[in-house]
């Protein structure tokens, strides 16, 4: 037998194993699951926020505090910190978990700084767009207490004008068109760390939760100012919060 036909031979067999492995069920030529757009703020331009970064508005003195680089918070009273510089477009990656079920809190960008001139305890500022960051708890005990359905919300990385603020929200949309509903539902319940990507570009926002994009706006006014973390009424954890400008 000379070469060319031994190669004939192993070509065909090769060929026909092929063939017969894709008639089999449950084969598939399609693609796998493709992976993930994990942004981990690693990279060219990235900066860790820290807390010489930032500075409280309306809380108490012990509301927030740092230990080995995590921002944690009492969540009392309701109010703000804020960052010390001010943000246009940017890149902004962070981690966060609520200690305790039905926790809220959440990040504002762009709130300018007539917003937070004079705010006192238990209020929140009135002009911002917040990249909402609720537990799954949060709907149960949002009913149980209100007698009414927790429709407007949900517990998996809403974005919204604050407001006096403008947004156009991307679909799916609250029953009153003013959040952009996240496309997936994939925030970790209370006591787990959830992974936040938010990208802010000429007035378009858009969230990445635990790596794959969930929601998002445009035409945002304002769409320059500061970001702020936000304390709401529970304990909830921050680590990892890193940004990147962009031009």
């Amino acid at each position: 037998m000379n070469r060319i036909s031994l190669l004939l031979i192993v070509v065909l067999s090769a060929t026909a194993l092929l063939l017969t492995r894709t008639s089999m069920p449950g084969f598939s030529q399609e693609p796998g699951p493709q992976p993930k757009a994990f942004i981990d703020g690693t990279g060219p331009g990235w900066r860790t926020l820290g807390e010489g970064d930032f500075t409280n508005v309306n809380c108490y003195e012990d509301t927030w505090s740092w230990k080995d680089g995590m921002l944690i918070c009492t969540g009392k009273p309701i109010g703000v910190m804020r960052t010390r510089q001010k943000f246009t477009n940017f890149e902004l990656v962070l981690q966060w978990r609520h200690l305790r079920s039905a926790g809220n809190s959440g990040v504002f960008a762009w709130v300018p700084e007539e917003a937070l001139t004079d705010l006192k305890p238990d209020s929140l500022p009135k002009y911002g767009i917040e990249v909402q960051a609720l537990d799954h708890g949060f709907r149960e005990q949002y009913e149980k207490n209100s007698g009414k359905k927790g429709e407007f919300f949900t517990t998996n990385g809403d974005i919204f004008a604050v407001g006096n603020s403008k947004l156009n929200p991307f679909p799916p949309l609250s029953p009153n068109g003013s959040r952009s509903f996240p496309r997936k539902n994939l925030s970790k319940g209370a006591g787990q760390w959830n992974h936040y990507y938010v990208r802010a570009i000429n007035g378009e926002i858009r969230l990445w939760v635990n790596g794959e994009e969930v929601s998002g706006g445009n035409n945002a006014d304002p769409r320059t100012g500061y970001l702020c973390m936000e304390s709401e009424g529970s304990p909830i954890e921050f680590k990892g919060i890193r940004i990147r400008e962009l031009p």
